[in-house]
Formats: structure tokens, sequence, C-alpha cells
């Protein structure tokens, strides 16, 4: 179904055409709102509001910009508005993981190097500062391009180039400091 297509009939109250529109943002709201609140049940509360906020506000949609990036403003702002609200000062320590890995032709070996490398780059991309990743959540995992990243979360095209830049090098030099510690490279 065409995005017009699907925007019309949500605007119209058609439950079928947002029972789709929940299985094909549901990652990309999880993802965004994840990133920000690093407890589960937090994480999927805010998910549940942002759907609410996204059915009640489908009709004030323009279509100024693609409903990714509408739908991920919401979740953005969903959440940064519960940190703010219930300020806990939680650490991303107690970060479970909600990525999977597919095996494909992989043996049991790979599988489970795959997967606790996964793990954890994501647990170092979850202790970077919030800022640093939700941008690299949107940009790398959902792949929004810059544009769309500004529209979603009102940050200057240079600033989020420049935290992009630094988030890298930041997450970078924890995997270098875990290599060299681990197994004494360099």
């Amino acid at each position: 179904m065409e995005e017009k297509e699907l925007i019309d009939l949500l605007k119209k109250g058609d439950t079928k055409a947002f029972s789709l529109l929940v299985d094909n943002y549901q990652n990309l709201i999880f993802n965004v709102v994840r990133r920000i609140l690093p407890k589960q049940m937090d994480a999927e509360d805010v998910c549940q509001e942002v759907f609410v906020k996204i059915y009640k506000g489908v009709g004030s949609f323009k279509q100024e910009s693609k409903l990714s990036t509408w739908i991920a403003k919401i979740a953005y702002f969903t959440a940064l508005n519960y940190l703010k609200k219930n300020k806990k000062n939680d650490t991303h320590d107690d970060l479970e993981n909600s990525f999977s890995v597919e095996a494909d032709m992989d043996g049991p070996d790979e599988v489970l190097i795959k997967k606790n490398t996964t793990e954890y780059v994501h647990k170092l991309i979850a202790q970077l500062p919030e800022k640093y990743c939700v941008l690299l959540t949107l940009y790398h995992l959902e792949e929004f391009s810059i544009e769309e990243i500004h529209q979603t979360t009102g940050i200057a095209k240079g600033t989020i180039k420049s935290h992009l830049f630094r988030a890298r090098k930041l997450l970078k030099d924890k995997i270098k400091a875990y290599l060299i510690d681990d197994y004494g490279g360099k």
C-alpha cells in the first residue's frame, strides 16, 4: 500500500490501515524510544503512548514530510517528555538487548560471536550521551537522511553531522579500549 493511500485511510479511521501502520512502524518507534529510555517497561509504555498520539493526530498530518519522519518525531519528543517527567537516575548498564541477529548459514559459533558483538556494540551505543544514541539510531539503523533527522529532532543539519562524527569517534574509542583491555591489541 502506498503511503498516501495509507494516510488517507488512517484519516478516515480505518482500523485495518492503523494495524498496518503499527506493523510497519513499531520497530522504528521502539528503536527511537529505547535509545532515550533504557528500561524495557518504560519504553513499551511510551511506545503505546506514541501509537495513541499517532491515531489521534493523523488528521493533522499535513504530508509535508514522510510519514516515517512524522512518526519518529512523535516518538522522539514523547520519549524526551517522559524522561523529563520521570527523572530517574537510571544507568544504561541494565539495558536489555532488544535486537536479534539472524543466523543465515552460520554455525553456532559464528552466531554466538555475532550475537555477542551486536549486543556489545548496542551496549556501547547506549553508554554514549542521549543525543548521540538517538542520532546513531536514526542515521545508521533506521537509515534516515540528515534532512529527515533534522525534521524529526529539530536539530540543525550541521549539528547533526558534527554529533554523528563525534558519536562515531566515541564509539570507535570505546571499541579500541575494549580490544586493548581484553586482547592486548592496538
